[in-house]
């Protein structure tokens, strides 16, 4: 539950129509140190005042796609939030450093949307469905 007075301290750092966006996409009002915009356009953002957030819950996301999900945070993205790096990845010198030039661009997870994989089989099914024969009746 968020306070009358943090609300209220939240609507004048972030403005009231970002302050709504927050409301409705992560039920809390935060406000923090903007660090940097994944190829998503994913959002991410630190706030580092112990009064203000809770510990371990000081560094999130703001998702650019209404309809959102955990795989759209590229690997260099998820270590910074999961405090597996202490900077963020344009910031980090050994992610700099460690991205090989041959390394395949990030693409999220499309299972259960219309670009997910379905196989498909060319060979004739080994057994196949019970078809009745219905006989004419006179």
């Amino acid at each position: 539950m968020v306070s009358l007075a943090r609300t209220i301290r939240s609507i004048r750092r972030v403005g009231l129509k970002e302050w709504w966006h927050q409301m409705q996409y992560i039920g809390d009002a935060k406000s923090g140190t903007f660090k940097g915009k994944d190829q998503f356009g994913n959002r991410y953002f630190e706030n580092l005042n112990a009064e203000e957030e809770i510990p371990g819950r000081h560094r999130w996301v703001d998702f650019a796609q209404h309809d959102f999900n955990a795989t759209q945070v590229p690997p260099e993205w998820h270590s910074w939030l999961s405090h597996i790096r202490k900077d963020p990845p344009q910031e980090d010198a050994v992610v700099q450093s460690l991205t090989p030039p041959w390394k395949a661009p990030y693409v999220e997870n499309l299972t259960g949307t219309r670009g997910a994989y379905k196989s498909y089989s060319t060979t004739a099914p080994k057994i196949r469905a019970w078809e009745p024969k219905v006989a004419a009746r006179s």
